[in-house]
């Protein structure tokens, strides 16, 4: 690991070296590549670089003890040295770990309702919100791409992207089954409800990462549509495009133009198909279909909000938080933060 560090630490040095060049922006998109690769290494080097004071601290204590009057006063420096180090070379493991290629991409994410009627509906619509919160917390931007609403307030479906970068490398832990306990408006006994919702994330693609013959796409137009006549337009300029080969079907009618609808189903389109593509690659080197933690599959139940509690339990890292109103106002963070912890101890159990 030293080894590869030491070529980090001379790369980052070269790069270092390169911006300070006169020419350095004489062409623009090579210099946004090498200082976008220079801003990377740099987490590296500054826990390389504290890590490496660390030892010579170590060495420097180790000396003094020689000395009878120092003695005491060197080893509780060696010990807090050593203990620093120890501290460091587990995150230098873990930052040199491989970094997955789409944590840096924006998302398409897409909510269903799930067991449950109307209340998984108003499940999935709370779902929706909570992701919208939490993106707005993180400066991201959400865009729809196709909302289907019901006459009491919930979704059927909601598919938008979170417009932001880094965004998908907090949201690939939400994928799967969501499961919510309480007591619905329309009950009038009181009794609480089990009822799910799935929450499906991937990397947005577009037409460019992903190859799509022409020829495999059959386009629908019809007119966009929602509960109580809402987002009614009185052309056909909602787009359904199908994809003849897998059956994928992606729908958007949240703009007022064919072309652009059509623009989003392409983009979908391509993030399905890769993911797609992803699940087969990883199905055939691993036989699992996702990580242990990772992105967990839709059939999985991954989460359970019960509100007769106030608790929140993410069943993948057995974390219970009683702090329901909070996470359904997009605090997340910290469930999030258990899921990629998690996620990176399975990376390095599996790399040694």
């Amino acid at each position: 690991m030293l080894e590869k560090l030491r070529a980090v630490e001379n790369r980052y040095d070269e790069l270092c070296a390169r911006s300070e060049q006169p020419d350095f922006y004489a062409d623009p998109q090579k210099a946004a590549r090498l200082l976008r690769e220079k801003n990377e290494l740099e987490p590296i080097i500054g826990v390389y670089r504290a890590y490496q004071a660390a030892e010579r601290e170590m060495g420097d204590a180790q000396e003094l003890m020689a000395e009878p009057d120092m003695k005491e006063l060197c080893q509780e420096s060696f010990a807090a040295a050593k203990a620093e180090k120890e501290v460091l070379y587990e995150k230098l493991q873990i930052l040199l770990l491989p970094k997955d290629p789409n944590d840096d991409k924006s998302v398409i994410m897409e909510i269903r309702g799930g067991v449950g009627g109307e209340e998984s509906a108003l499940f999935a619509h709370s779902l929706f919100r909570m992701y919208s919160m939490y993106a707005a917390k993180m400066g991201w931007r959400i865009e729809l791409l196709n909302y289907n609403d019901t006459e009491l307030g919930g979704v059927k479906e909601a598919d938008f992207i979170v417009e932001g970068r880094g965004a998908y490398s907090r949201l690939k832990y939400e994928s799967g089954v969501h499961r919510v306990q309480r007591v619905p408006e329309t009950e009038s006994g009181g009794r609480v409800h089990t009822s799910t919702a799935t929450v499906a994330v991937l990397p947005e693609m577009e037409e460019v990462d992903v190859q799509i013959n022409p020829a495999d796409i059959e386009m629908q137009v019809y007119r966009s549509s929602g509960a109580g006549g809402q987002h009614i337009n009185k052309t056909s300029s909602a787009v359904r495009l199908i994809h003849k080969p897998t059956g994928i079907v992606v729908a958007c009618q949240e703009e007022r133009s064919q072309v652009q609808n059509r623009e989003k189903c392409m983009r979908m389109l391509a993030s399905k198909l890769y993911e797609m593509e992803q699940s087969r690659v990883e199905s055939e080197v691993t036989g699992l279909r996702r990580s242990q933690v990772g992105t967990g599959m839709r059939n999985e139940r991954i989460r359970t909000y019960n509100f007769p509690q106030g608790r929140v339990t993410d069943h993948r890292v057995g974390l219970t938080l009683y702090k329901i109103d909070a996470v359904m106002d997009g605090d997340l963070d910290e469930i999030i933060n258990a899921l990629a912890t998690a996620d990176q101890a399975e990376k390095l159990k599996n790399a040694k």
